[in-house]
């Protein structure tokens, strides 16, 4: 069976991890768990000072599953098991599941897309699941998508990527899965505010308009499971910009 590193951006101590990596063991694969110390929220990609640099880990088991933390992102984790620091390389990503929702184009700041989008870079499929609660009841729900999700991309052509978001109600109770687009930036707006303290902080205002039909953020809120396939940086095939800074170089090397 395939080995799954399973990683997150809340900490390796989350209850979302605990509830995700006993139920994918249970499935009968072999699961390596490396995720953040602490909590490693809206980091992306980031992976800083990687090389040269020794990185603390802590560990602990629970439930027949060892769970490594590290000093480090999510992005970080899915590098050094993807690099052999933890035994064989993983066949498989699975990132999650996360405490609250991941949906919009801001979804790329997410850490736990960002190890899903990391795993593809380095030439492996993932799964990023979310679970729409600051406070979540069903993680089982989630943990049971996340399992079957996982089960089709291993299937899927290598640098498959789907981000997935759960409603927080039983399986039961789940409107359906459907495909989401993403809800265009507009939907949010970040703005300065202060702390009670008196510091400066960053606060998300959301509109009261309804959202977009057909979006991750309408169907989750109507039940549904929604998935969207998702890449990372692309280049634009147009070489226009270069044709222009050409000639705008043009007589500046004489």
């Amino acid at each position: 069976m395939a080995r799954v590193l399973i990683t997150n951006d809340d900490g390796y101590l989350a209850p979302g991890i605990r509830a995700l990596a006993p139920a994918i063991a249970e499935l009968g694969y072999d699961v390596l768990v490396v995720a953040p110390l602490l909590d490693e929220s809206g980091v992306g990609s980031a992976r800083a000072r990687m090389v040269g640099r020794p990185i603390r880990t802590v560990s602990d088991e629970e439930h027949g599953v060892t769970f490594t933390g590290i000093e480090g992102t999510p992005a970080l984790a899915v590098t050094l098991a993807c690099v052999g620091a933890f035994g064989p390389a993983p066949d498989l990503v699975l990132s999650g599941i996360n405490r609250g929702l991941n949906i919009g184009v801001p979804i790329f700041h997410s850490g736990t897309v960002a190890a899903a989008l990391t795993a593809a870079g380095m030439g492996l499929s993932a799964v990023a699941v979310s679970i729409d609660s600051d406070d979540p009841a069903h993680w089982p729900t989630a943990a049971t998508v996340a399992g079957e999700a996982l089960g089709w991309i291993a299937e899927e052509p290598v640098g498959t990527v789907l981000t997935i978001n759960v409603p927080d109600r039983p399986l039961d109770q789940l409107a359906g899965v459907r495909h989401a687009s993403l809800a265009v930036p507009q939907r949010t707006r970040l703005v300065g505010t202060k702390a009670p303290t008196g510091e400066p902080m960053v606060a998300i205002e959301r509109p009261g308009t309804p959202p977009v039909p057909g979006t991750d953020e309408a169907l989750l809120a109507e039940g549904f499971v929604t998935v969207t396939p998702i890449v990372g940086i692309r280049e634009v095939p147009d070489d226009a910009a270069a044709t222009a800074l050409a000639k705008r170089m043009t007589g500046r090397s004489s």
